[in-house]
């Protein structure tokens, strides 16, 4: 079987609910491998909802669909205050990062109460505001961005990574809608330990199935690379 579009791989999948210290509740799916204890954890945090985001957003979909069998991590994805999907809609209304500080924190307790190892914070487009924003507070092995706009992170949160043991992968479309190549350069040089990659023919969305692959590996090289290269097909008499 050719692993490309929704294909799903097998793995434990169970829907959970967060509970934020304001008192919200969100929800949300843990995936984990099927026959074996995860190596890492992703936590991921969705784009924008209020412009189509959400825990189902493509990317973050596959991942979950695709990395538990491929690579050995759980994947955490959830709706952040106010957000839909076909999993539910999390209490509470959008606050343009703010109050979503409580969203990642509620994050993270679960996964401390589920003792999973080696957290990342995984974010796409708004979902890297959050992680450079929030993020600091918690332990985390790193943080992988996918297309991060810099909109919401001040200048100031974005320095305050400097020096951080915790590693800063981010991953930047050549023609990204928001931040291009040059520019990200320029913005992260307040973080001179941040490994960016510019992908080639990228875009903010990485629609296709190249720049999903490509999405997904760079993922993997920095959290499992052991599990590189990721293959292609995948065998139905795995499971």
């Amino acid at each position: 079987m050719e692993i490309r579009g929704a294909v799903q791989l097998p793995a434990r999948r169970e829907d959970i609910e967060l509970r934020t210290l304001d008192g919200l509740t969100l929800v949300g799916e843990l995936a984990t491998p099927e026959n074996a204890e995860p190596v890492a954890t992703l936590v991921t945090l969705h784009p924008l909802p209020t412009h189509g985001g959400f825990m189902d957003s493509h990317i973050l979909r596959k991942a979950a669909a695709r990395l538990p069998a491929l690579a050995d991590l759980a994947v955490l994805r959830f709706n952040t205050r106010g957000t839909s999907s076909p999993r539910g809609t999390s209490e509470g209304a959008f606050d343009g990062g703010g109050l979503e500080r409580h969203d990642v924190a509620a994050a993270m307790q679960f996964v401390r109460d589920r003792g999973l190892p080696h957290p990342w914070l995984v974010g796409w487009s708004f979902g890297t505001e959050l992680a450079l924003k929030h993020g600091r507070e918690h332990d985390v092995d790193g943080l992988l961005l996918l297309s991060p706009p810099l909109h919401r992170t001040t200048a100031g949160e974005l320095a305050a990574w400097a020096g951080d043991r915790r590693r800063l992968t981010a991953l930047i479309p050549e023609f990204d809608d928001y931040l291009r190549p040059d520019e990200a350069r320029e913005r992260f040089a307040a973080v001179p330990e941040a490994t960016l990659i510019a992908v080639e023919g990228g875009k903010h969305l990485w629609v296709g199935e190249t720049q999903t692959r490509r999405v997904l590996s760079e993922i993997v090289a920095a959290v499992n690379p052991a599990a590189l290269p990721l293959p292609d097909e995948w065998d139905d008499s795995r499971g």
